[in-house]
């Protein structure tokens, strides 16, 4: 087709087989399409198309995803909220004959349905990178790190100390979105499979959302990005990369500790080997 229908966030432009998504970056558009920018939607990821009257005077065309086609939606498991749903184009009522035009044209073109066997839409490029709570969380398409917050990271966590988590290592993610209650990213490791997860803010494989720490704009993409590299990944095996550590941030490390270890939040023992560990990372 090659026509392009424009809404209030978004343009959509029908090709012979995707759907090529511009999503506008004024202040107005919900920052998760902002961030997201151009996505190519190929129509064997689609399985269907609706069109509906929207509030105040707009109509919602929507397509519809396949289960398992878009590592975004997979991570978002239906907790983004309809303004920021990527599939959804607002267009005013007076263009709902020019839409529904394009609704029919493209209804015949959706062959595929049913879960999708592998991912048909492209994931969030990477590195990325986003603050949580108690930690900053970053990924380089091999591997996931989490780095402490000595302000918010919980004992359990500074006593387990920064994690590296291989993608091969990796099952899954699971994503809590950071608009409700106890939202959280945490990864979920092959090796504990069908083991009762442990609360979110003590787990070290967890990172924990709140007070405008982890938005859905950072996290969400992050969340998708982890996700497709696992699945494409499969079990093969990773080597984890080998590196030194920053001495003033092992310093640090030590410093923390210590005052953990004067509270008495730290025994003797767990004081000696933590910080024989980090001093060996130099």
């Amino acid at each position: 087709m090659g026509d392009v229908l424009a809404g209030f966030h978004a343009a959509w432009e029908f090709e012979s087989d995707s759907v090529l998504i511009r999503y506008e970056r004024g202040i107005r558009t919900p920052k998760l399409l902002q961030a997201l920018g151009e996505r190519r939607v190929p129509l064997a990821a689609l399985e269907g198309v609706t069109l509906t009257t929207g509030k105040r005077g707009t109509a919602v065309l929507r397509v519809e995803p396949r289960a398992g086609a878009d590592p975004l939606m997979e991570a978002a498991a239906g907790q983004l909220k309809d303004g920021s749903d990527p599939y959804r184009l607002v267009l005013p009522a007076e263009r709902a004959t020019l839409a529904e035009y394009y609704a029919d044209e493209l209804r015949p073109l959706l062959t595929g349905s049913g879960p999708a066997e592998r991912f048909l839409v492209a994931a969030p490029e990477t590195p990325r990178q986003f603050k949580a709570y108690d930690g900053k969380a970053s990924f380089d398409g091999k591997a996931v790190h989490f780095r402490w917050s000595w302000t918010g990271a919980s004992t359990a966590k500074w006593k387990a100390g920064d994690q590296s988590f291989a993608v091969a290592d990796l099952g899954g993610v699971e994503w809590r979105s950071p608009e409700v209650f106890e939202g959280h990213l945490r990864l979920l490791r092959r090796d504990l499979a069908g083991a009762q997860p442990t609360p979110p803010d003590q787990d070290p494989a967890t990172v924990v959302f709140g007070l405008g720490y982890g938005p859905v704009h950072e996290s969400l993409p992050f969340a998708a990005a982890v996700l497709h590299a696992v699945r494409a990944k499969g079990s093969a095996a990773l080597p984890a990369p080998a590196g030194r550590r920053d001495p003033a941030d092992i310093a640090e490390r030590i410093r923390h500790l210590g005052e953990l270890h004067q509270a008495g939040l730290v025994t003797d023992e767990e004081f000696a080997a933590k910080k024989a560990e980090l001093l060996a990372e130099l």
